[in-house]
């Protein structure tokens, strides 16, 4: 796989090791030379979109906003913007040619809510709860808990107020670090849309042993996982998938797996699975099923 495709599908950022996994040492290294792929620190790579946003900004005296501020404090993405997306002072106007190259929000921020012309974390969560949908905000916020520049008691404290408050509100009371990467953070977000109380990564007691999930309801004694080998690269990380499989319908639990495909391009899919699975049994089907046995 082509190292951008490769971060792409890891978030926009990646460890060596994560990228290791889809790509070769040989095409990293020339993505790196052409500019591709940048690595702003030792074994950390990123897409170019952040620093790319950054000149922009300033050639517009803009600043940088949603995702891709999102991405210049190092989180992973659902999705990368196709054009940098920055904010202006409202009333201003921009020439048809500006506008060609950006995507363009209008908001009035104070001077505490910008830092080096990138919104602030903080901001940056508040503005991707507000605009986007549920689930690519639900992966940035995700993202922004587990890098530790936004914490559980910063959104707490949030006082959302006018257009789109019920969406953050939404956003910031689901928001959770322990969702290991966009993947699941999507995941989850279709399911606490389709009704289903959802938690990360929680440990189920199986009696003869500890499992974990990627996610779980326990109403239902359901346990849904992010299926992919770009997160599960290895014979023994499979091995390991199996075996907890195994022992969780052993133990009386539903599973049920999805690929990264049908989680990120086919949510019509997840959506009828998750339906399917909550919707109520009548008699009739109840009577059809005795009469097909």
């Amino acid at each position: 796989m082509h190292p951008v495709a490769a971060l792409e599908r890891l978030g926009g950022v990646a460890s060596a090791h994560q990228l290791l996994r889809l790509t070769t040492r040989r095409r990293l290294r020339r993505a790196v030379a052409s500019g591709h792929v940048e690595r702003p620190s030792r074994g950390r790579y990123v897409l170019p979109s952040a620093s790319e946003a950054r000149q922009v900004a300033v050639r517009l005296t803009a600043v940088v906003c949603l995702r891709s501020a999102a991405a210049h404090h190092g989180w992973e993405l659902k999705t990368q913007p196709d054009r940098p997306e920055v904010m202006v002072r409202r009333g201003r106007t921009l020439t048809p040619e500006q506008r060609a190259e950006v995507t363009v929000h209008w908001a009035n921020l104070a001077p505490d809510q910008v830092e080096d012309g990138v919104t602030t974390p903080l901001r940056t969560v508040i503005d991707c709860a507000r605009r986007l949908p549920f689930d690519e905000a639900l992966a940035i916020a995700d993202s922004a808990l587990r890098s530790g520049l936004v914490t559980r008691e910063d959104l707490d404290a949030i006082d959302v107020r006018g257009a789109g408050a019920a969406a953050v509100r939404q956003v910031l009371a689901h928001a959770d670090e322990r969702a290991a990467n966009p993947f699941e953070s999507v995941l989850r977000a279709l399911c606490i849309e389709a009704g289903l109380r959802i938690e990360p990564q929680r440990e189920v007691d199986l009696g003869t042993g500890t499992v974990r999930p990627d996610l779980v309801c326990v109403e239902l004694r359901l346990a849904i996982e992010a299926d992919s080998w770009t997160f599960h690269a290895t014979r023994k990380a499979h091995r390991r998938d199996c075996a907890r499989y195994n022992l969780l319908v052993i133990r009386d639990w539903r599973v049920l797996r999805f690929t990264w495909e049908k989680v990120m391009h086919d949510q019509a899919y997840v959506r009828w699975v998750l339906a399917e699975l909550t919707r109520p049994v009548g008699p009739e089907v109840d009577r059809d099923a005795r009469r097909s046995a």
